[in-house]
């Protein structure tokens, strides 16, 4: 049988994903503070609800994208989601957020008979509107198993373990993305103060040790100088600060995160929060006067 889906967070992430899952055939539900946001999904004959209990009430998987683990304990509990949804519903939260907070969700979730997945996503909002993130979703391998077709309409779904393990995974990622982000800043920096072209020694490195989707997506954008999100520098903090709480949490110390970290919030200070993660080259750049990668102009979010 075919499920009732219902999505939850109709934003720059959200429009691209319920679009999917409505492509895909099925049945669609969607609801955002906002209500101009879902405009566009009724063309693709979604049902617009007017409350978030309204739009989950006959949900069979619930999908939830939103800010952080406030916006989402809020929809939860503020707003009577998990009050209003039917025993044996699945929720879905695809939210980057503390592993711990999902877990603390599952708990009082589980109370009410409601199964939950953890499956934050990444890719930024080229992935939602191509259907091509990855997702990383914690939880029950048979809660897993069955909405499976629903997240493949979004992506490439994989479970990695228990409730919280996709959050963890999520976090993993961002160390990774946001480290690259850096060393690809400083190496099209020292690429120019050095007298190469910065689009020549991308183009270059490419199918070497260093290919990688950030040097095509983050290389590109520095080039271009194309600051528009994608995924935006305040996000990209919010996620490095969850990373380094659940590192001490751990008994880790993560230097190179840290440096990234407090070059993001450097960034943030400056008025930059909201341009892309690969902006970061603009704080290089401002620690490193007169220096500057090609001459494009910069096209920010406002642009």
């Amino acid at each position: 049988m075919t499920p009732n889906v219902t999505f939850l967070g109709i934003g720059r992430m959200g429009l691209g994903m319920a679009t999917n899952i409505a492509r895909a055939g099925f049945p669609l539900t969607v609801w955002n503070r906002t209500p101009g946001k879902t405009e566009p999904l009724a063309s693709l004959h979604a049902s617009i609800a007017e409350s978030a209990p309204e739009a989950v009430a006959t949900a069979d998987i619930v999908c939830t994208s939103v800010t952080d683990a406030n916006a989402v304990r809020e929809i939860l509990f503020e707003r009577g989601v998990a009050d209003a949804m039917r025993p044996g519903t699945i929720f879905c939260d695809m939210s980057s957020i503390a592993p711990q907070a999902e877990q603390e969700f599952d708990t009082e979730l589980t109370k009410r008979g409601i199964r939950h997945l953890d499956a934050p996503v990444s890719g930024g909002t080229q992935g939602a509107e191509l259907g091509s993130l990855a997702i990383m979703v914690g939880g029950e391998k048979d809660t897993f198993v069955e909405a499976t077709p629903v997240l493949a309409a979004m992506g490439r779904p994989f479970r990695v373990g228990p409730c919280g393990s996709g959050q963890l995974t999520k976090l993993c990622n961002q160390v990774i993305v946001a480290i690259s982000i850096a060393g690809l800043s400083e190496a099209m920096l020292l690429a120019e103060a050095g007298g190469a072209d910065p689009a020549a020694v991308r183009d270059a490195l490419r199918g070497g040790f260093a290919e990688s989707r950030v040097l095509q997506e983050h290389g590109s954008r520095m080039i271009q100088r194309n600051w528009g999100p994608g995924a935006q520098v305040q996000n990209m903090l919010k996620d490095l600060d969850t990373v380094l709480r659940t590192a001490r949490e751990c008994g880790l110390d993560l230097p190179f995160l840290t440096i990234a970290r407090d070059l993001y919030s450097s960034l943030t200070g400056r008025g930059l929060g909201g341009y892309d993660q690969a902006s970061l080259l603009l704080e290089m750049e401002h620690r490193n006067e007169p220096h500057r990668v090609g001459d494009n102009p910069d096209s920010g979010p406002e642009n």
